[in-house]
C-alpha cells in the first residue's frame, strides 16, 4: 500500500484526521482479541481466585472497557466516538495456558470502532498482566487482531 492510498495522510503526505463529516450514520460494530499465555501455576491463580491483587478477569474486564472508552485520547488521529456497547468475554483456556480475550464495541457514527475493540482487548491483556506479574513476569501477550467489523462503506471484514 503506498501512502498516497492511506486515509491518514493528506496529498502532500502530511498526517491529519480523516474528515468524516459527509460519510453516512450507520449501525458500526467491531471484535477483537488478544491472549496472555502463562505457567500452569500462574493460570491456577487465575481459575482458584487466589491472585494477590484480587479478581484478575473480572478487574480485567472492567479495563477493558475504560480502555475503549479512553481510546480516543491515546491514538493520535482517532476520532471521538459515541460508544454504545461494549462487551468483553474472557475465558480461561489451559491449552495456552492462559486466558483468551474477546472485545467487542458498538456505536452508530460515521467511522468504525475497529481501534476501540483493539484498545479494549489490548488494555484487558495488559491488566491480566499486571494482575499476575507478582508471581510471573515473563507472561507473553499476543493474537491481537480485528476479528470482526461491520457498517459503513467499506461492508462486512470477518478474519
Amino acid at each position: 500500500m503506498t501512502k498516497a492510498t492511506l486515509s491518514h495522510f493528506d496529498e502532500t503526505g502530511q498526517a491529519h484526521m480523516v474528515d468524516v463529516s459527509d460519510k453516512a450514520i450507520t449501525d458500526r460494530i467491531a471484535t477483537a482479541e488478544a491472549w496472555v499465555k502463562m505457567a500452569p501455576a500462574t493460570f491456577q491463580h487465575v481459575v482458584e481466585g487466589t491472585a494477590k491483587k484480587g479478581d484478575v478477569l473480572g478487574i480485567a474486564r472492567i479495563a477493558g472497557i475504560q480502555g475503549a472508552k479512553k481510546t480516543s485520547d491515546l491514538i493520535p488521529l482517532c476520532h471521538p466516538l459515541p460508544i454504545t456497547k461494549v462487551a468483553l468475554e474472557l475465558t480461561p483456556d489451559d491449552t495456552l495456558p492462559g486466558v483468551r480475550i474477546s472485545a467487542t464495541v458498538k456505536t452508530t457514527g460515521q467511522t468504525g470502532v475497529e481501534m476501540e475493540a483493539l484498545t479494549a482487548a489490548s488494555t484487558a491483556a495488559l491488566t491480566v498482566y499486571d494482575m499476575l506479574k507478582a508471581v510471573q513476569k515473563d507472561m507473553e501477550i499476543g493474537g491481537l487482531r480485528v476479528t470482526l467489523k461491520d457498517g459503513g462503506k467499506s461492508g462486512r471484514f470477518e478474519g
